[in-house]
């Protein structure tokens, strides 16, 4: 089989969200299956604009219309912010793999179960869209979670720290209150999924926890300071709360980061 970031890169270039997804899942499998290899010669290509279709049409985030959870089109519309999120995820999680060639083994394991985790996520809310009568691409998105890989391409630990602890852990605070909301529009089909969803991604920021302070221990860093520092530099004014202390504990957050992720929400 090909070598793992040349298969990896092949799946972020894919245009198609089925094609993507089903790559993502079949290079998880070989992996697994012992059938990956490391050995790709030379550097990873310039971050650049992943494969993706032509709709759903990227606008900024300012121009996204809040729709009521009561109509069909409403839920949709939310349905369709979150798939977005998620075929996003796929190319994070592939990226985190093809750029970064000098981590350990279990890095990529870990970021390949990411990826097809992410594209499991996409095809469960890509069906519900379907179920409701829409589909991926009829709504308009925002890029925001492939600016910050772009941003983050330079330095893994800086990635580690702020794309899975960060932006996709923004899943844990919101998503209790969505399932809450769709609870009260009767949406119980879509409610079962954000539950799979919400402890998946627990797992997932949990990760980036984890191969954050490896790379501070590799780096003599202290791990706490550093994010601090990095929230600093990165992330001002650009933060939200509130932020679900419980979950972000669980997935590898400590006190003191949690503290200084609430002394940024403007």
């Amino acid at each position: 089989m090909k070598a793992l970031f040349d298969r990896a890169n092949a799946a972020i270039r894919e245009p198609d969200p089925e094609a993507k997804a089903s790559l993502a899942v079949s290079l998880r499998a070989d992996w697994d299956a012992g059938l990956g290899a490391r050995a790709d010669a030379g550097e990873p290509s310039p971050i650049g604009e992943p494969g993706r279709p032509q709709r759903p049409e990227l606008v900024a985030p300012r121009d996204l219309v809040q729709r009521r959870l009561s109509s069909i089109e409403g839920r949709a519309a939310l349905i369709h912010a979150i798939a977005h999120i998620e075929f996003n995820a796929m190319n994070l999680a592939l990226d985190a793999v093809y750029r970064f060639r000098t981590m350990p083994q279990a890095y990529y394991g870990d970021w390949l179960r990411v990826a097809a985790e992410e594209a499991s996520h996409f095809r469960m809310l890509r069906e519900r869209l379907q179920q409701l009568g829409y589909d991926y691409g009829d709504f308009p998105a925002h890029n925001g979670l492939w600016e910050m890989c772009v941003d983050t391409a330079h330095d893994v630990l800086v990635r580690m720290a702020l794309v899975p602890r960060v932006l996709e852990a923004r899943g844990l605070d919101v998503t209790p209150g969505m399932i809450e909301r769709l609870k009260g529009a009767g949406d119980g089909d879509t409610v079962a999924i954000l539950h799979v969803i919400l402890a998946e991604e627990e797992g997932h920021v949990a990760i980036g926890s984890h191969w954050f302070r490896y790379c501070c221990e590799q780096r003599d860093l202290e791990p706490e300071s550093t994010f601090r520092d990095l929230l600093q530099r990165y992330m001002r004014g650009r933060l939200r709360g509130p932020f679900n202390r419980p979950a972000r504990l669980m997935a590898g957050f400590s006190e003191a980061e949690m503290d200084a992720l609430e002394q940024l929400d403007p």
